[in-house]
Order: structure tokens, then C-alpha cells, then sequence
């Protein structure tokens, strides 16, 4: 079986960009998608706005770690959901993933980009929606986009900024110990490879950046997974190794 990946999508999404990674990776990963509340199978439950609502809706990563050496992946609100995960992970003195990796999400201080939109007034907020890609063409107020996903989207704009904020706060704990990942698309106009080199400083360990064809929604693509496997298959020989050396 491949390395876990607990996995958390982008703003007003479920968990489908996920569905075919063990196959796109070559089995390198086994993925675990986060379903948040207020969507698909959780549909009718409150949906998490703050920083305390989330971790309280995660709690079972912390009661129950995943077994063996895993991996974090946040695709744009995702992002900044995994480092929170992450960065509690570590405050508690629980086991930390083997790496965080954040696909298509700037770092806490940059730009807030559209979190900083989230109490923006429909007509603003689809506005720029639909200038960056995040709604489907021709979108408009009361349409059927607009009455199903645009509240889910906007409580998860506002959950970022939330999340966001909480991050510029000092931890506890100390500089997060993880290898990051940093990956963004070539074509992307909200968060590019140069703010995304921005996550530099919130890693006291290894910093990798890469940059993958396709604009802000490439976790839909096959080399987003194909570079996680690729990941994935180094953290497990690493494992391998570590061991062998602790029986020797």
C-alpha cells in the first residue's frame, strides 16, 4: 500500500479532485480526503468558519493518527487548512506528517488575495470569482451555482481568512519541523511561484518548490498526483532506511 495522504480541497469543493490520485500516482499514495462539513455527504451539517470549529471537526487526526509515516496535502484553502493541521499537530506533541505539502495557497503573510472578499457583497464577490477562474462561466445571482455553492464557497473564504489570521500569531511550540512542499501552477493568477516561495519561512526544515503546468485548479490534473507519488515513494524508502538502521 502506498504512503497515506490526508488530503483537503479547495474553497466550495468536496473531495472528487482526489478520487483517482491512487491511480494517477502509480499506487505510490493511498489518499485520504478531509470532508468538511456543509458539503456532499455532510451537506446538511453547519459548515466550520474559525480556526477552533475546524480542529474540533478534525479531532479524530488527533485521537487517532494515521499509522505509519503520511503526508498533508491542502490544494488553496486546503493549504492553509493543512499547515493549521500541522502546526496544532505539533503544539499537542503529536506525531508530525513525513511532509506538508500546499498546493496553489499563498502563505499567511502574504496578500490575502479573495479571503480578504469574504464579507464582500454577492454581486463584488461573483464578480471576482468569475475573474479568477472560481465560477463557471455566466454565473449570476440566484442561479442555481449561485444558491448551492456560492454559500459553501464564501464560508470557506471566510474560513481562510480565519485561519490565516490565527497563523501570524506566534506558536507555542516554535517553528513548524516538517519538509514543505510548495507547488504551483504556471498559469495561476492567484497564487503563483513567487508567493508561493513565500512558505519558506514557515518551515524550519527542508523548503522544495515546484511549478506544474495549468492555472489555479491543477490538482484536477494527472501531475499534481504524479508528483505527490513521487514524494511518496521517498518518504517510504526514507522509512525503510530509519528502520533498518534502529535494528542494526
Amino acid at each position: 500500500m502506498g504512503v497515506r495522504v490526508v488530503c483537503f480541497a479547495h474553497a466550495g469543493a468536496g473531495v472528487s479532485a482526489f478520487r483517482h490520485w491512487r491511480e494517477l500516482s502509480g499506487g505510490a499514495v493511498d489518499p485520504q480526503p478531509m470532508l468538511l462539513p456543509g458539503r456532499d455527504g455532510r451537506r446538511r451539517e453547519a459548515r466550520v468558519t474559525g480556526r477552533a470549529e475546524l480542529l474540533g471537526d478534525l479531532r479524530a487526526l488527533f485521537d487517532d493518527p494515521p499509522p505509519g509515516p503520511y503526508i498533508l496535502y491542502g490544494h488553496s484553502l486546503g493549504g492553509i487548512v493543512a499547515y493549521t493541521v500541522a502546526r496544532a499537530l505539533h503544539e499537542a506533541g503529536l506525531p508530525l506528517p513525513e511532509l506538508l505539502a500546499i498546493g496553489a495557497c499563498p502563505p499567511p503573510d502574504a496578500p490575502p488575495g479573495l479571503s480578504g472578499a469574504a464579507g464582500a457583497p454577492d454581486e463584488e464577490l461573483l464578480r471576482l470569482l468569475d475573474g479568477f477562474g472560481a465560477a463557471p462561466a455566466g454565473t449570476r445571482a440566484g442561479d442555481l451555482w449561485h444558491r448551492k455553492v456560492f454559500p459553501v464557497l464564501r464560508d470557506d473564504l471566510r474560513l481562510a481568512s480565519a485561519l490565516r489570521t490565527a497563523a501570524l500569531q506566534p506558536s507555542v511550540a516554535g517553528p513548524l519541523p516538517v519538509p514543505l512542499l510548495a507547488v504551483a501552477g504556471a498559469e495561476d493568477p492567484l497564487a503563483g511561484a513567487e508567493a508561493l516561495a513565500g512558505w519558506s519561512r514557515w518551515t524550519s526544515g527542508r523548503f522544495v518548490r515546484r511549478t506544474l503546468p495549468g492555472g489555479h485548479f491543477f490538482v484536477r490534473d494527472r501531475e499534481l498526483p504524479r508528483l505527490i507519488g513521487r514524494a511518496g515513494r521517498i518518504v517510504r524508502r526514507a522509512r525503510v532506511h530509519a528502520d533498518a538502521g534502529a535494528h542494526a
